[in-house]
C-alpha cells in the first residue's frame, strides 16, 4: 500500500492530539489498497465542525450543516467530516435531518463497500466493517446494506456505481445492479448539474465505453441521453462503416479515449448525434445529409441540458460540425490549409478524426496529411502575431 499524503496524516494526528477520533476515509482508502495515488483526501472525525474550526487556523465551512469543513494546509484543501447519522431522505437527494454519530453509524450511511473503509495512519490499519476489502479483491461494486434504500437516499448513487465500475473495471454486484434497474426512472429527481458532472466523469476517468454499456443495460441511458439511445439500429454504409450501426460506432469511439479532455470526450460521444434524424435510404443508398450542422445544434442543446459551461458546448459544437473537413485538406490552397490548421480547436478536431477513422474504415490518410503539414509549419505561421 502506498504512503498517504503527509498533510492529511498531519490533520489526523492533530485531531488525535486534541482527543478526537480521526481517520482517513472513503475513496482515498480504496485507492491506497489498489496501490493508486488518491486524487483527494477525506478525513472522518468525532470532532464537531466548530471544534475543527477552533483547532485549525484556516478553514472553510463548506457544509457545516452536514458536519463538513475544509481545512487548508500549505495551499491544499482537505475535507474533514464529522461522524454522522442521516435521517430519512424524503426527496432522493439529501437527508431531512442529520445528527452526529459514531464511526460505525458514519460508515453504514455511505454508498458502496469499496468506499466504506477507513484507515488509521497512526497504527497503520484499515477498519473495514462492510467487507470492502473482500469486494476490492473480487473487483465488485456493492452497495452498503439494502441497495434500494441506498438509491432511495440519493438517486445519483446509481450513476456513481456505474462510474466506479467503469473506471476501476469492476463488476456491479447483482443485487446492486437489479436495484439500479428498478430505480432508474427516479434519476430525474436529481439536478442536471449533478448528473452532468457524473456523465463527464464516466467519459473522462477511464472505461467510457463500458460505462455507457452499463448505462444502456440499466435503462439509465434512455432517460439521461435519449439521443444516444436513438442511434441504435441506424444503419450506415458498410463500405465506410463495416463495424455496424451508429450506436456501435459511437461506443467504439469511446473505447479509444485515453485521459481525454472533456470536450474531446463529448465530441466522440456526440459527433454522429444528428445521424438518426437525418437518415435516408433510397435505392439501397444510405445518406445523412445535414447531420453535422444538425448534430452541432443537438450537441449544444444536450450540453446545455447537462449544465456544462459555455466553453465546453461551443468547442463540442465545433467538433461535431466539422468532423470531415480534414478530408478536404489535400485539395485546399496552401493559404486555406494554413487558416484551417490555425483554428483554435484543430488538435482536438484531428484527434476526433483519428478516433473516428479507427472506429470505422481505418483510413488515416487525411489525418496524417494534416499532421504532417502541422509539423512542418512554424509556430508563427500557425499563430502569427496580430
Amino acid at each position: 500500500m502506498i504512503s498517504p499524503d503527509h498533510q492529511a496524516v498531519a490533520i489526523v494526528k492533530r485531531l488525535r492530539q486534541e482527543g478526537y477520533e480521526s481517520y482517513l476515509a472513503g475513496g482515498c482508502v480504496r485507492d491506497f489498497l489498489l496501490n493508486k495515488n488518491p486524487q483527494d483526501y477525506d478525513i472522518a472525525t468525532s470532532a464537531r465542525p466548530e471544534e475543527v474550526q477552533r483547532i485549525f487556523p484556516r478553514t472553510i465551512p463548506v457544509g457545516a450543516q452536514f458536519g463538513v469543513v475544509l481545512v487548508i494546509l500549505d495551499g491544499q484543501s482537505f475535507e474533514v467530516a464529522s461522524f454522522r447519522f442521516d435521517g430519512p431522505y424524503l426527496d432522493g437527494r439529501r437527508p431531512s435531518q442529520v445528527r452526529y454519530g459514531t464511526l460505525q453509524e458514519d460508515i453504514l450511511r455511505r454508498d458502496f463497500t469499496v468506499n466504506g473503509m477507513v484507515y488509521d495512519p497512526i497504527e497503520n490499519r484499515v477498519i473495514d466493517l462492510v467487507e470492502g476489502k473482500r469486494d476490492l479483491a473480487r473487483r465488485r461494486i456493492r452497495a452498503i446494506g439494502d441497495p434500494r434504500q441506498r438509491f432511495e437516499e440519493d438517486r445519483l448513487r446509481m450513476v456513481r456505481a456505474i462510474r466506479f465500475a467503469a473506471s476501476l473495471n469492476f463488476e456491479i454486484d447483482s443485487l446492486t445492479l437489479d436495484a439500479i434497474k428498478h430505480s432508474a426512472a427516479m434519476i430525474t429527481q436529481i439536478s442536471a448539474e449533478r448528473i452532468g458532472e457524473e456523465i463527464t466523469r464516466i467519459l473522462t476517468e477511464g472505461g467510457a465505453r463500458r460505462g455507457f454499456e452499463i448505462l444502456d443495460e440499466t435503462g439509465l441511458l434512455q432517460i439521461l441521453l435519449p439521443e444516444i439511445e436513438q442511434m441504435k439500429g441506424v444503419e450506415q454504409s458498410p463500405e465506410h462503416h463495416p463495424e455496424g450501426d451508429v450506436f456501435t460506432h459511437t461506443l467504439l469511439t469511446l473505447s479509444h479515449l485515453e485521459k481525454p479532455t472533456e470536450t474531446l470526450a463529448y465530441g466522440c460521444l456526440l459527433h454522429d448525434v444528428g445521424k438518426p434524424v437525418c437518415f435516408r435510404k433510397e435505392a439501397g443508398r444510405i445518406t445523412f445529409y445535414g447531420h453535422t450542422d444538425g448534430g452541432a445544434e443537438m450537441a449544444e442543446a444536450i450540453l446545455k441540458r447537462l449544465k456544462r459551461g459555455r466553453a465546453v458546448w461551443e468547442r463540442v459544437a465545433y467538433l461535431v460540425k466539422n468532423p470531415l473537413r480534414h478530408t478536404h485538406a489535400p485539395k485546399m490552397r496552401l493559404s486555406t490549409l494554413k487558416r484551417f490548421l490555425r483554428e483554435e480547436g484543430i488538435h482536438e478536431l484531428l484527434e476526433l478524426a483519428r478516433i473516428d477513422a479507427l472506429s470505422s474504415s481505418g483510413n488515416l490518410q487525411y489525418y496524417h496529411f494534416c499532421q504532417e503539414h502541422l509539423s512542418h509549419m512554424q509556430e508563427e505561421e500557425i499563430r502569427p502575431e496580430p
